[in-house]
């Protein structure tokens, strides 16, 4: 795991678009996308690049963290609205290679294993983006989750509903109470994780994300185990950190050419 203190959140959205941007020329890349604020900044960097002329990613397909259950595709608080709106309509890329999971299926454990189908037979998740909860969770596996669960249906907690009622005009109760969601085995398995997170709130999450131990009451801790994590952290995120010096001196004396 390699942990990058960075002065803001411009440098943290410059430091992944980057590396976005030198694996997608020349492949079929698979990007799998996170919803929230932690990677807005991200995807606003890669549709300037776009707009710029430095960049394209109309061959690049995604595939989304998870989606509510029973909201409208079309719902302005849908996660695929969202992706749609900020990433892929803005950046080129066709519709019917921007994946999400089926929350309105009339069949929620058959919709959960044709969405694992789907991303292996995309050949897998090249680079995932991750935001991190302040309990630890990502995607919304809620402290408690399987280190091994796979794409299901998760109940939401009441934190995590009032976390996101800002996308429902500030209305916990209209936040919906169920998701399908890749699960920490699922998201184990993309080839490179590049977590985001700012703010003095997730300091303690981050906390235990990198320094401690493996346990299930901080799903996030699971990507000790993957080999190839970056965690961009401003400095407030990164307020809890014990090495954090050490983070600093590694990352500064880093070669250039190996990028995240």
């Amino acid at each position: 795991m390699e942990v990058v203190i960075c002065p803001g959140p411009d440098e943290m959205a410059r430091l992944a678009a980057d590396a976005i941007a030198a694996a997608v020329p020349g492949r079929e890349f698979v990007l799998g996308v996170a919803t929230g604020s932690s990677p807005r900044g991200v995807y606003a960097e890669l549709v300037a690049r776009v707009r710029a002329g430095e960049l394209d990613l109309s061959g690049t397909r995604t595939f989304s963290l998870d989606e509510y259950v029973g909201l409208p595709a079309d719902h302005p608080g849908s996660y695929r609205s969202e992706i749609r709106r900020v990433l892929t309509d803005p950046a080129g890329i066709p519709a019917e290679q921007v994946h999400c999971p089926d929350g309105g299926a009339s069949d929620l454990p058959a919709a959960a294993a044709a969405y694992e189908e789907a991303i292996e037979a995309a050949g897998g998740v090249d680079l995932q983006l991750l935001g991190l909860g302040s309990d630890g969770h990502i995607a919304f596996n809620e402290p408690g989750s399987s280190l091994a669960s796979r794409t299901r249906v998760k109940t939401l907690t009441t934190v995590t509903r009032t976390d996101n009622a800002r996308f429902f005009d500030d209305d916990p109760d209209a936040v919906p109470r169920h998701c399908l969601t890749q699960g920490l085995g699922t998201i184990g398995r993309a080839r490179h994780v590049v977590l985001l997170a700012a703010g003095e709130r997730k300091a303690v999450a981050v906390q235990q994300l990198v320094e401690g131990p493996v346990s299930a009451r901080w799903p996030a801790t699971v990507l000790q185990l993957h080999p190839h994590v970056s965690v961009l952290l401003d400095e407030a995120a990164a307020s809890g950190l014990e090495l954090a010096d050490y983070y600093r001196e590694a990352w500064a004396h880093k070669p250039q050419w190996q990028g995240l």
